[in-house]
């Protein structure tokens, strides 16, 4: 079957809703546990597992480098498991990240603190994270590929969209969670036990997403990708061959995250740094804003992934790229402010230019690359860029604010990246509705390959 026939989605509606519930509920799970490290790390980690940094903010920066290691190990996991999902399929190895995350979660919960163990304590949390991150690397591509390759191509930005609204859900609860505990224990029993509540939550949850996983289908380009490089030898797979054939696709996709994951990670972790560090801001306080600011953050994603279908990818993450890279000069004296409506306003703001980039992501990035290499060239796009944007975001955030006493110079750094990101969208190509057929076909024109015909 041709390319341009084949318009009518793989799956049907009900079936499509089922794949996106499951792709859903494994990333609420994932990034409620990575999420939950970040904003403990905020709050508690500083203290508890490196009493001896010296001031409160050498602790802070202390606990965001143990927290960096996960971004770091993000890019190993998503070469691993992108291999393995590019070769044996984007469910099975969504099962495997999943269990592998929840059980570092949980034992994050069971360790004990400096004064308990001394410099073990800090040890045992980096080898944890690291874990933690290696799965989360693999898990992102999984999940928006599952439903990007089962999803209509006149609707792909709105349906992929779908597990990235997942990341506030799973944030939303995470907060929810170390809300309920800072309102119920008092600070001291917050601060010594209250927190690994959160942390031991996440088994429940963890079993109810593998279980929902495992009843879900690969999509039927996939599994044609799949017969294609079994019969063509020349049809390579995985991380060298994307490397080799599509080295401008990553580099496209790391710019387009480079604004987009740094700006997050400055609303979410460095806003609450600077709210308590600046002005003593109520720890409760600062949890009831975030969680206000997720839920709108939540229901914005999908529009804007439906946006991106009516208009296109690039005009839509152009604007989320100019509009946030102006947040952080009004959002800062808005914090100044000290008023909790005021304060909520700027964090929801951020949100939303936020989700002007990051809803449109699993269509632009599946639209890059063929179903061969599909999940290896996303995750690398992806999971690489967050070394250098989000894992170092909230460190450098924190140094510049401790070096220079201003905000001034955060706002820079977030105007200065989105900058970059804004020259990754004007040279990419504008993808809105195009099939993937038609991405694979192309490859196979382009490398002498067999074409793939999907339906017999």
């Amino acid at each position: 079957m041709s390319a341009s026939k084949q318009t009518a989605p793989a799956t049907e509606t009900s079936g499509l809703k089922r794949i996106v519930a499951a792709s859903m509920v494994g990333t609420v799970v994932e990034w409620y546990e990575f999420f939950l490290y970040a904003t403990a790390a905020s709050l508690v980690f500083g203290a508890y597992f490196f009493p001896n940094a010296g001031t409160e903010l050498d602790g802070i920066i202390a606990a965001f480098l143990t927290y960096a290691v996960g971004f770091v190990a993000r890019p190993l996991g998503g070469i691993v498991f992108g291999q393995i999902g590019d070769r044996l399929g984007r469910k099975h190895t969504l099962q495997i990240t999943i269990i592998l995350v929840g059980v570092a979660t949980f034992l994050m919960g069971c360790l004990p603190g400096f004064d308990t163990i001394g410099y073990w304590a800090p040890v045992l949390l980096v080898a944890l994270r690291f874990i933690q991150g290696f799965a989360v690397g693999g898990e992102w591509g999984g999940a928006v590929l599952l439903v990007a390759e089962h999803s209509p191509d006149r609707s792909r930005g709105f349906w992929s969209s779908w597990p990235q609204a997942a990341v506030p859900v799973g944030n939303l609860l995470a907060t929810l969670v170390l809300l309920g505990m800072s309102w119920i224990l008092p600070s001291d029993q917050f601060l010594g036990w209250g927190w690994r509540v959160a942390f031991w939550v996440s088994a429940i949850v963890v079993v109810i997403g593998y279980y929902i996983r495992t009843h879900v289908s690969e999509a039927p380009i996939f599994l044609e990708a799949r017969a294609q490089v079994e019969a063509d030898k020349a049809a390579g797979y995985g991380v060298l061959e994307v490397v080799k054939r599509y080295p401008r696709g990553i580099f496209g996709a790391m710019g387009l995250r480079f604004a987009e994951n740094i700006l997050y990670y400055i609303i979410v972790s460095f806003s609450i740094v600077y709210l308590k560090t600046v002005h003593a801001y109520d720890t409760s306080q600062l949890l009831l804003a975030l969680l206000v600011a997720h839920v709108i953050h939540f229901l914005v994603i999908p529009q804007v992934g439906r946006l991106s279908d009516a208009i296109g990818r690039r005009p839509v993450y152009l604007a989320g790229a100019v509009l946030g890279a102006t947040w952080a000069f009004f959002a800062f004296p808005m914090f100044d402010t000290t008023n909790p409506i005021i304060i909520i306003a700027a964090i929801t703001i951020g949100l939303c230019f936020h989700a002007l980039m990051y809803a449109g992501q699993p269509a632009i990035m599946a639209e890059m690359f063929p179903t061969r290499m599909r999940y290896s060239g996303v995750s690398l796009g992806y999971q690489v860029t967050s070394i250098v944007a989000g894992s170092l975001a909230p460190i450098i955030a924190t140094a510049l604010l401790q070096d220079s006493g201003s905000w001034t110079p955060v706002a820079v750094y977030v105007a200065a990246a989105c900058a970059v990101t804004a020259v990754a969208v004007l040279t990419m190509k504008e993808t809105r509705g195009i099939s993937l057929l038609q991405v694979d076909e192309a490859d196979a024109r382009r490398h002498g390959l067999a074409t793939a015909k999907v339906g017999g």
